[in-house]
């Protein structure tokens, strides 16, 4: 409203001063065409009466009055022996004549050569052109009189129609400025109503929204942004519950066994000391995974370099092969480069091939692999072993979820492979699982690559008894 306000007014005192400007220069040129063509008609007449020039100023002012037509503000006087002979408008020369305001500023004129004065009269403003005439016997003066008011009421008319109506038009606008500010305001006041009813127990509330513009995009866009709280905070809760019992299991233990132990007894006390110590250190893992998975919330979690792929495959294998007697292959091996964290990748392998040792035998086959397909290079860990039942593929990566199939480890937290996703995610890669209960598993992490595709060896190379762990 403000603004419409101040725009209006500026377009109207711009209107304003551009038109007194325009009709103080017509006035100006109306005073001086006027003078000119009595001037001309002074010097340069002929008294139709008489076929020569003019003999009295009467009869000059008589013809100038004749053939001069005035404007409706305008008024032409005669006037000779000090007073007011002849004029286009007697009433109002007649008032002028008889204004003393008028007279004192006209009659120096008069008098001397003329000229030009602006005079508050009794018809308002009046702009006065004063050209003294004289003949044998008389001394007078022709007098061209402009009524400034009434050369500006068309204006002033005009003035007050554009007031009238620039404020039926700020009013129309403020009323639709009004309506339309509220509709397009009313989802921020429900934003605000909802923030305020939101609270850490309750997350659920939403906005409702149904318009196409800008505030109802931004409305879409925080309720987007609640259901993402929402969603992370109930992952931070069971986060915190499931992390919460993992560590309640050792510590009870540690309390049990320490207000059970016979301090008299040596052999008691040793063996519940190295209970003790494996418990702490079972914590211990546990913590470090923890803290691993709260790290891959982080922007730096993974920090990609340009590495060798293959390179990367021989450590991986290499590595892996020292962990547990098993028949190690080397599946694939990608060449070229390719950017990722190297340490992150090895990390990641090395938790599969973890999972993959716990569940099998010193005679199953435990293969490490890769390759690159389009736009991405695959890592692989394969085993012979028991394998993963078909209901349990899809939670597996959960946290402190733990496969039933096989030996299940008391050395497994139940977040290695929470970890493993972590990892692949923060590559903006993914993890995937195929496996048949009681014929193995593979498990395939895939990671974005931009270097130019190579192609990997095609047929599963078996590891020398060298590389064998014994």
């Amino acid at each position: 409203m403000l603004l419409t306000g101040l725009a209006l007014g500026g377009a109207g005192t711009a209107a304003y001063f551009v038109e007194s400007d325009r009709i103080e220069r017509r006035i100006t040129a109306s005073l001086d065409q006027e003078l000119e063509e009595f001037n001309t008609l002074r010097e340069t007449g002929i008294d139709p009466r008489t076929a020569e020039e003019f003999a009295t100023v009467p009869r000059l002012a008589q013809v100038a009055l004749k053939r001069n037509v005035p404007d409706a503000s305008e008024v032409l006087i005669a006037q000779w022996e000090g007073r007011a002979r002849l004029a286009s408008n007697e009433v109002i020369a007649r008032g002028l004549d008889d204004d003393p305001a008028f007279r004192s500023a006209v009659d120096p004129l008069v008098r001397g050569d003329g000229g030009v004065v602006v005079v508050d009269t009794v018809q308002g403003e009046t702009n006065v052109a004063v050209q003294p005439i004289s003949d044998d016997t008389r001394q007078g003066a022709w007098m061209v009189v402009l009524l400034e008011d009434r050369e500006r009421a068309d204006f002033r008319e005009v003035m007050t129609t554009y007031a009238f109506v620039a404020a039926l038009a700020l009013f129309a606008v403020s009323i639709g400025a009004w309506s339309v500010a509220g509709r397009l305001l009313r989802p921020v006041r429900e934003l605000r109503a909802t923030a305020q009813e939101i609270s850490e127990s309750d997350l659920s509330q939403r906005i409702p929204v149904d318009g196409k513009d800008d505030i109802s995009d931004l409305v879409r866009t925080v309720n987007a942004m609640l259901d993402r709280l929402e969603d992370a905070f109930a992952a931070q809760r069971t986060f915190v519950d499931d992390a919460g019992h993992e560590l309640r299991t050792p510590v009870t233990i540690l309390r049990g066994h320490l207000e059970l132990v016979d301090t008299h007894d040596p052999e008691d006390v040793a063996a519940t000391r190295l209970l003790l110590l494996d418990e702490i250190d079972r914590m211990s893992r546990l913590v470090d995974d923890l803290i691993v998975l709260a790290k891959a919330q982080r922007p730096d979690f993974v920090q990609p370099a340009m590495v060798d792929a293959g390179a990367l495959t021989d450590q991986l294998l290499s590595k892996a092969s020292g962990t547990a007697e098993r028949a190690w292959q080397l599946d694939a091996r990608v060449e070229g480069d390719v950017s990722v964290d190297a340490q992150r990748i090895t990390q990641a392998v090395l938790q599969l091939v973890s999972n993959a040792v716990r569940h099998t035998g010193p005679d199953d086959v435990v293969a490490i692999g890769s390759d690159r397909t389009a736009g991405a290079v695959r890592w692989w860990v394969r085993d012979t072993g028991s394998g993963i039942a078909a209901g349990e593929q899809e939670q597996i990566f959960d946290r402190f979820r733990r496969g039933t199939a096989g030996p299940v480890s008391a050395e497994s937290s139940g977040l290695g492979l929470s970890i493993v996703r972590a990892i692949a995610e923060g590559h903006g890669g993914r993890v995937e699982l195929q496996s048949i209960e009681g014929h193995g598993a593979t498990f395939v992490i895939s990671v974005p690559a931009a270097a130019a595709p190579a192609q990997p060896r095609a047929q599963p190379t078996p590891v020398s008894s060298a590389t064998r762990a014994s």
